[in-house]
């Protein structure tokens, strides 16, 4: 049997999402939480721009791609995509016990600053934002580019937030540091 592309996204995306909620068991003891007003708007926006980037929020509003991608340009989609995903586990591995979904300081905290850290300051951020964007366009919808935006937005607020508590709960001068060297999102862009 072969695996349709668009099929190949689905089965992706959800083997992506158990594999990354069942690593949740590794992650380390929670020190301290940021629970600010930003912590619920990020969140809210991932959360609906999940709900429009899903296939069948297209279906369910009728909405028609705007184009046809060919068959192996699907591929190289899924391609892009795995590259996206592939980044954000080099990112949590690297992170180890470390990792949390909410921003947190762990036992133990420290700054990390090699691997994909090296390059860019939120890497899984970085990876999610490739594998969304490659979703979108195989998707070809205005709702799954607005999902995807949406989620694109969210995760900036979480990261402006996540670099404000670990300034303050990490040595300032140190984060300081990192955040000139180190592009937040996009390599070699302007660093802050």
């Amino acid at each position: 049997m072969i695996v349709q592309p668009s099929e190949a996204f689905q089965v992706i995306w959800i083997g992506w999402v158990v594999s990354w909620v069942s690593a949740s068991l590794w992650s380390g003891r929670t020190e301290k939480r940021a629970a600010t007003r930003e912590t619920w708007i990020y969140r809210i926006v991932i959360f609906a721009g999940a709900l429009l980037i899903a296939p069948w929020t297209a279906q369910v509003l009728g909405e028609r791609p705007a184009w046809q991608v060919a068959y192996y340009g699907t591929y190289a989609f899924v391609g892009v995509m795995l590259t996206g995903l592939a980044l954000t586990w080099w990112a949590r591995i690297h992170l180890g016990c470390l990792w949390s979904s909410a921003i947190t300081r762990k036992e133990k905290h420290r700054l990390v600053d090699t691997g994909p850290y090296a390059f860019v300051r939120h890497p899984i951020y970085t990876g999610l934002i490739i594998a969304l964007l490659a979703t979108a366009a195989i998707e070809a919808t205005l709702v799954a580019f607005l999902g995807a935006l949406l989620i694109v937005l969210g995760l900036w607020v979480k990261a402006r937030a996540e670099e404000r508590f670990l300034s303050t709960e990490l040595a300032p001068e140190t984060y300081e540091s990192y955040r000139r060297r180190v592009a937040m999102l996009v390599p070699f862009l302007p660093h802050r």
